[in-house]
């Protein structure tokens, strides 16, 4: 799966899991570091496990045995990022996602996506 049809699909499991102000970033012209960032908010602890479970299944299923290439954080930190190599997924509690703020400081990147 190319890393722009992974990004969207990652977009559409988020949303069937009902998490919630969800952007998908083109960062392509912007970093080496990934080509996309999808980022999204859980609205508790609960759903952020379900967001993490959900995605690691499912992208697994769909991509060929695609694993994230590292996942740091947990639902009670309030902040999970997959590593999928050319997409990178962060997923927030409403407080941690105001506090890192990704939208501002990858201000330069182009938004693909925004589903609120």
């Amino acid at each position: 799966m190319e890393p722009n049809d992974l990004a969207r699909r990652m977009v559409d499991l988020i949303s069937d899991k009902k998490g919630e102000d969800i952007v998908l970033m083109d960062l392509r012209q912007v970093t080496p570091i990934a080509d996309y960032f999808v980022i999204a908010t859980g609205s508790n602890e609960r759903l952020l496990n379900a967001l993490i479970d959900h995605l690691r299944e499912e992208v697994k299923k769909e991509a060929g045995g695609k694993i994230p290439i590292r996942t740091e954080g947990k639902g009670p930190n309030g902040w999970v990022l997959m590593d999928y190599g050319d997409v990178v997924v962060h997923l927030f509690s409403p407080q941690m996602r105001n506090y890192y703020d990704l939208e501002s400081l990858w201000a330069d990147a182009n938004v693909l996506v925004r589903m609120q």
